[in-house]
């Protein structure tokens, strides 16, 4: 059976995990939708006036706890985020563009 790439399913690596990343994902703008039900003090708006999840001043999503690098709304976290597979493809090229050549490797301990 011949699969062709838009009916394929995307392809996850499942040596990723976000135990082992910096939480690269929550540097990137999470534009909100009307369903999306974030606290009002998390909402900034983009240059077109499009409701945006607020970042701190060093680009971080102002969501994400740094001392856990933990989203502090991950239960109620926009839809966006949801929909952000881990290990994904999306998630893959980010984790490449902030760790270069030199990604992570999970340690595992025997």
């Amino acid at each position: 059976m011949d699969k062709s790439p838009a009916t394929e399913p995307e392809s996850i690596d499942p040596s990723v995990h976000c135990a082992s990343c910096d939480a690269v994902c929550c540097r990137l703008t999470v534009i909100l939708m009307p369903e999306d039900h974030v606290p009002q003090w998390l909402v900034d708006h983009d240059d077109h006036g499009i409701e945006i999840l607020a970042k701190g001043d060093d680009g971080w999503c102002a969501a994400l706890d740094p001392l856990t690098m933990r989203c502090t709304i991950y239960a109620d976290r926009p839809a966006i985020c949801r929909k952000y597979a881990m290990g994904g493809p999306a998630c893959r090229e980010e984790r490449r563009k902030w760790y270069g050549n030199a990604l992570p490797t999970p340690v595992v301990l025997g």
